[in-house]
């Protein structure tokens, strides 16, 4: 190879106090210890006027912290986000053409869902490869247009607000689990907004929440083209199933995982809000930013600025030896990197989603304090630079 010789930065001697930077489940709100869910409604049924009421607290400070508007429906929903993207395509889509844009792998799962499970005739998907997001001029409008707000497993982001104009025929479904509670979202442009507790506020798995603007509410009530399972029905012979949006859940909910959503929310609402996660999480990728700026081994994935998430902070190396490598060898460098950062207690879960290209991935949102951030970074340097030796000499 022709790249010089590196020799190992020295090991850092500070290591993260809390050294989870997984980007799902993700890291407890700061302080966070078991005796948080001391209070939680155990040994009950959900659907006793507790249980329904605690259901009903998480709709309401979830709408509020967010600042969801007047007139929209939320309600907790099964199976975490995919289980709600899911639910919405099935009763929805194909009742007018459809733009779905594919750009990571959860977004592509959406494009294949349409694509070649619900195999719509009328589908339009605008692809774009990992670090970059499609050419938003191409969506036309007049359809219903799905989209994900933030690709958990590439780093890039919807730039703007502005980016989704304020008046269209169709319906937006964003896909928001890793922009709600970090990122604004333009509600007043949306329709259909879907996320799950275990991102930008650490909750536990399984469940997703679902938000309905009134026109989503409206093409629900129009009736499904297909036959829905017991999980996927947010109607009944009525129209809306408002209950649902009151709390009472379609399926039985863990109330420990309810009680863990509350003591977020409650936490969220304790710094400042929405305006505090949100800075809190730009805060984090400002120090990986200036990081990265120092380096030459290291480049975001993503291709601009502009789409660059502050919660999947997701990173390619860039160094002539690695990029000389193949996929598998690839793969391979960065495992060892993760590994030895696992030994040594100083980050976990680093490495980029297994579909996307091999680099690092490091969770910003708001529960991510910065100093730990910031005691992460010269690990990072180590490893690289113990694994950089060792290809410098094969």
């Amino acid at each position: 190879m022709d790249d010089q010789p590196v020799m190992p930065p020295a090991k850092p001697s500070r290591r993260p106090q809390r050294p989870y930077f997984s980007s799902g489940p993700c890291v407890k709100r700061p302080g966070w210890t078991p005796e948080a869910l001391k209070g939680a409604f155990l040994g009950r049924s959900h659907r006793a006027a507790e249980g329904r009421a605690r259901l009903h607290e998480v709709i309401t400070r979830s709408a509020s912290l967010l600042g969801m508007p007047e007139g929209w429906q939320l309600g907790i929903v099964p199976a975490s986000d995919t289980g709600a993207v899911e639910m919405i395509l099935w009763a929805i889509a194909g009742q007018r053409g459809v733009d779905v844009l594919s750009f990571e792998s959860f977004s592509g799962t959406w494009a294949q869902d349409l694509r070649d499970v619900l195999a719509l005739d009328d589908l339009r998907v605008l692809e774009a490869p990992y670090g970059s997001l499609p050419d938003m001029t191409q969506i036309d409008w007049s359809r219903d247009v799905v989209l994900t707000w933030n690709g958990t497993t590439s780093g890039v982001c919807i730039p703007s607000v502005e980016a989704v104009p304020a008046q269209h025929e169709g319906l937006v479904i964003c896909d928001a689990t890793s922009a709600a509670f970090a990122m604004d979202l333009p509600w007043e442009r949306l329709d259909v907004v879907t996320w799950s507790w275990q991102k930008a506020l650490g909750g536990e798995a399984a469940h997703g929440m679902v938000a309905l603007s009134p026109r989503a509410v409206q093409r629900l009530e129009e009736g499904s083209q297909r036959p829905l399972p017991k999980i996927f029905r947010l109607t009944n012979k009525k129209g809306l199933n408002e209950a649902i949006f009151r709390g009472d859940t379609i399926n039985t909910p863990s109330m420990l995982c309810v009680e863990d959503a509350l003591d977020s929310l409650r936490w969220a609402e304790s710094i400042g809000g929405l305006e505090a996660l949100k800075a809190r999480a730009r805060k984090n990728l400002a120090l990986v930013e200036a990081w990265v700026a120092q380096r030459d081994w290291v480049a975001f994935l993503s291709a601009t600025k502009e789409t660059r998430s502050c919660t999947s902070i997701c990173l390619k190396i860039t160094a002539p030896w690695f990029e000389a490598l193949d996929d598998a060898q690839r793969s391979a460098a960065i495992k060892k990197m993760t590994s030895l950062l696992e030994a040594e207690q100083a980050g976990y879960d680093l490495a980029g989603y297994r579909d996307a290209p091999a680099g690092l991935r490091i969770w910003g949102g708001a529960t991510v304090e910065a100093e730990d951030i910031e005691a992460l970074l010269p690990w990072l340097d180590w490893a690289y630079g113990c694994v950089a030796e060792e290809a410098m000499r094969a």
